[in-house]
């Protein structure tokens, strides 16, 4: 009976010490207008990395590491992707893509304060968001509270997965970072 007891007290307090990470997270995560930081980021055995700059809401900037100029810009609703490697963009309405739901803070609170976070590795907890039979796994520090990143599926249901790092957060950005590229179509 007294195992039963200590179990239950400690299940208690467990329950209590990650809603306060949980509150902590959601705090966190409402504070912040845009993020900038580096990243690396696997999608079929493939790993690119770069740097990205996030503005709340829907618009991201990334520049990644490589010969061909690639860049990914979104301005809230498309979405465009640029490489030197072939001389093409390629346009997505943003809301067709996974970044539409994690570039939306407002949608990112709401479905953390519906989630049952879990701790992983004792380092990190992850949140499964999911939307239209669609899951997005969202992953903050257990001990900064800062987003650490995501896997999603991308448009061609290959599995991706990005990690954050070297994160800053509010710093003053400049808003045409967010224009699209003049030569789309």
């Amino acid at each position: 009976m007294r195992i039963l007891f200590y179990l239950l007290i400690f299940l208690f307090f467990q329950n209590i010490s990650q809603a306060g990470i949980k509150k902590e997270i959601i705090n966190k995560f409402k504070n912040i207008n845009n993020l900038t930081f580096k990243f690396k980021q696997n999608t079929n055995d493939k790993e690119e990395e770069g740097t990205c700059t996030i503005k709340y809401s829907k618009k991201i900037y990334c520049a990644y590491k490589s010969k061909f100029n690639k860049i990914l810009v979104s301005n809230g609703k498309s979405l465009i992707i640029k490489s030197d490697k072939n001389k093409q963009y390629y346009v997505y309405p943003l809301k067709k893509t996974p970044l539409e739901k994690i570039l939306n803070r407002d949608f990112i609170l709401k479905k953390l304060k519906l989630s049952n976070g879990r701790l992983v590795d004792n380092k990190y907890y992850n949140f499964s968001i999911k939307d239209n039979n669609k899951i997005i796994n969202i992953f903050f520090d257990k001990k900064t509270f800062n987003l650490i990143g995501w896997q999603t599926e991308d448009i061609y249901q290959n599995l991706s997965t990005t990690y954050i790092y070297d994160s800053k957060i509010n710093q003053n950005i400049d808003e045409s970072l967010f224009n699209l590229p003049k030569n789309h179509n």
